[in-house]
């Protein structure tokens, strides 16, 4: 009796095929309106920038281009004022591209290398090590800016290619560190000590064993660096001088250039370009990003 109970009391609490069903049909009508709430910004960006400013001027904001031109994204490439100078945004791209690569690499390779001292070598003051450099990491950028400005200034890196990238580096030190960290902790340490029994030292096993185990996590460090890097605007403004500013700090001044007409399908196409790279690092590397928070990059 007591078994049929405990059965029939399951029985009873188990939710009937129609229900599971409809509950499941709410969560895929849920999921589909938020995507939608999120894509339509793009698909009106997009659009627009295909019409021609005769289309735009009709006011038919969510309409297919009458007659699709690519005129202004040309315009937005390689004729578009930024300022006095009326080379388009690429100018700006090359400019982000030199910035974000080395930003890129050195914070991924010295954060490895953080991680996974900390993480198995353990030295003296490791962690008051560690403390100060996730303190850093809750600073904002606002304070540091002026301190920056004069360290940079003292030792003639003030607006220029290497002093911009050099100010990335910093920024992104504490947070490299904590992935990496925490990543290498997830590792049994039964690895490590084999590899010293049979001779490893640090460079060799940092090179030969940790490397080649790193994959998932060098990835979303990697999207995580390229999309901040990117993106950034002040960062980009105060210290890469005028010569080397990013595609943002560009955009920033077609959209806000006041003389003459306002061609939104420029600024549009403009836009697009600027984002084109974050974009298409989240879509061909979204499942390793996945991957890698799984594998342990917010753990520990």
């Amino acid at each position: 009796m007591h078994e049929g109970g405990v059965l029939a009391h399951g029985a009873r609490r188990a939710l009937p095929a129609p229900a599971v069903e409809r509950r499941s049909g709410r969560r895929l009508r849920f999921l589909l309106t938020a995507a939608l709430f999120f894509l339509l910004p793009l698909y009106i960006m997009l659009t627009t920038s295909f019409k021609s400013m005769d289309e735009i001027r009709l006011g038919h904001l969510f309409a297919l281009p009458l007659a699709p031109s690519t005129d202004a994204w040309r315009a937005a490439w390689s004729e578009v004022c930024t300022g006095v100078s009326c080379e388009g945004v690429r100018v700006g791209f090359w400019n982000s591209v030199a910035i974000v690569v080395p930003s890129t690499l050195f914070p991924i390779a010295i954060g490895a290398l953080n991680g996974y001292a900390l993480s198995f070598w353990r030295p003296r003051g490791a962690n008051v090590l560690f403390a100060v450099l996730m303190m850093g990491a809750f600073i904002p950028v606002q304070v540091m800016i002026y301190p920056l400005v004069k360290i940079l200034a003292a030792v003639g890196l003030f607006s220029s290619l290497p002093g911009i990238v050099l100010v990335h580096i910093v920024f992104s030190m504490p947070v490299m560190t904590l992935l990496f960290r925490n990543y290498y902790l997830g590792i049994p340490q039964e690895l490590f000590k084999a590899a010293r029994v049979d001779g490893g030292g640090f460079w060799r096993i940092f090179v030969q064993l940790m490397l080649p185990m790193s994959t998932p996590i060098v990835i979303v460090a990697a999207i995580m660096q390229i999309t901040g890097v990117w993106n950034d605007y002040i960062l980009g403004l105060v210290f890469a001088g005028n010569e080397h500013l990013p595609m943002t700090v560009q955009l920033n001044n077609v959209i806000n250039t006041t003389t003459g007409e306002r061609l939104y399908n420029v600024n549009m196409a403009a836009t697009m370009l600027t984002s084109a790279v974050p974009l298409l690092v989240y879509f061909v590397s979204g499942r390793w990003f996945v991957r890698g928070i799984a594998a342990g990059a917010v753990k520990g």
